[in-house]
């Protein structure tokens, strides 16, 4: 196919997105797990998300050349077939779970962009050299199990499975047992409704990973633009905090006499809060998310302090120097522990610039950018060529029933993430072996 040729099959694929149905699909996804005050509460593998699924998964198991899934991670393929069966697979996708009471888009939007793309293939009866499959990940969130991203880093690391099992949620409920239920409910529903069923190998060989996701911040809302071309994951550095002192009554207890463990913690606080906000990178992202305080009494002075920060900025050397700030303001006996240090993730240049090319081929307004927060684009980018479409967020809301999005910013971005797929997967004309005639 000439690239002439190429580009007018891509710009009627993406007109073929229909919005309409996309806000169905999300709006139906929405009332698995949804909360009748607002918000949707679907944590990873409970039974609304497990539900959540298998209705996702229905629509397309049983129409032609389509083929679904679940690997040992319990992560959920729905897989529109390819001309040549011996290429690896395209991937897109995202995850259903959500925060204990989260929005209608996190994860859930790039899971139904990507099952969108197989309505507009489907309709145009567009056949592709590669496979394309649809990945609902498995707990992205965290919010059950820590940590988060489970489904993607086993995928792309197998052997850290087994890291992951014996961890357990709040009810004392581990992920293995859970995986195990997961697994077992998808395979029997398949098998009962009689969906064409593929095995799924952790760490399969996969073509490329491009990820749909709403920006979860202000900026493309902001500069009244339709889809974000994103170039990389920023680093992130987390750190718990722990100040002594000791503990001696409030009101008899001078000043000048006093091992105050919040009046230490405070000061610290403050010069890492300090630099943040005069170091003059608007970039850098430093917060203190957790406090506590013991013994926690009004009339009694703190005798220890234990407080987290996390920084975030694209460059080490920022991360460096927010370091630096927390040395020098440590206070004696006081300790820093590293939680997590994860560097910059960056997206392969090509498919960056595909998605650049892909808005502008198709007259949107974009813009090159780097994600805030993690996504499971993370660990795939250190497996196969990877790289994310975001749409804009309303006000930059997200982890909340607020969060939102127009139907008409989401249907754009998902034009996008049609125009590149089709690119990657490398079309090939209708009425072929393995089209759907």
């Amino acid at each position: 196919m000439s690239a002439s040729e190429f580009h007018d099959v891509a710009d009627a694929l993406a007109q073929a997105v229909d919005a309409q149905r996309l806000e169905r699909r999300l709006r139906g996804l929405a009332q698995h797990g949804g909360v009748p005050t607002g918000g949707v509460a679907r944590q990873a593998l409970t039974a609304e998300e497990l539900e959540a699924r298998r209705w996702l998964a229905r629509d397309f198991a049983t129409r032609p050349g389509y083929q679904v899934g679940i690997d040992a991670a319990a992560n959920v393929y729905i897989r529109r077939a390819g001309t040549d069966a011996a290429a690896a697979p395209v991937m897109t996708g995202s995850h259903a779970d959500t925060q204990p009471l989260g929005g209608w888009l996190d994860g859930a939007f790039g899971v139904v962009a990507g099952l969108e793309v197989f309505e507009a293939l489907d309709s145009l009866d567009i056949a592709t050299r590669r496979a394309l499959d649809v990945v609902i990940w498995t707990n992205e969130e965290g919010s059950r199990f820590a940590p988060g991203l489970m489904g993607s880093v086993s995928f792309t690391a197998a052997d850290r499975l087994a890291d992951f099992l014996s961890v357990a949620d709040s009810q004392g409920v581990s992920f293995e047992t859970a995986r195990d239920a997961a697994v077992a409910d998808f395979r029997t529903h398949a098998k009962r409704q009689g969906w064409p069923w593929m095995e799924r190998a952790l760490g399969a060989p996969v073509h490329a990973y491009l990820e749909a996701h709403i920006e979860q911040g202000p900026v493309l809302e902001a500069q009244g633009l339709q889809v974000g071309c994103v170039t990389a994951i920023q680093g992130v550095r987390w750190y718990r905090v722990s100040v002594p002192g000791r503990s001696a009554h409030a009101g008899t207890t001078p000043l000048a006499n006093r091992d105050d463990a919040q009046a230490k913690a405070i000061a610290m606080a403050h010069a890492v809060l300090a630099h943040a906000r005069d170091c003059g990178d608007e970039r850098l992202r430093v917060t203190i998310g957790r406090w506590d305080c013991a013994p926690g009494a009004i009339n009694t002075i703190a005798d220890r302090v234990d407080f987290t920060v996390d920084a975030r900025h694209p460059d080490a050397g920022a991360l460096d120097a927010v370091r630096a700030v927390m040395d020098a303001a440590l206070p004696p006996g006081a300790r820093i522990d590293v939680l997590q240090d994860k560097p910059t993730v960056r997206f392969a240049p090509q498919l960056v610039a595909l998605t650049t090319a892909a808005c502008e081929a198709l007259g949107m307004r974009h813009l090159q950018m780097l994600s805030g927060a993690f996504h499971d684009a993370m660990p795939m980018a250190g497996f196969c060529p990877t790289a994310m479409l975001f749409a804009p967020s309303i006000e930059g809301v997200s982890h909340h029933p607020a969060e939102d999005t127009p139907i008409a910013d989401l249907a754009s971005c998902t034009r996008a993430l049609a125009w590149c797929l089709l690119q990657l997967a490398e079309s090939a004309p209708a009425n072929t072996p393995g089209s759907r005639t």
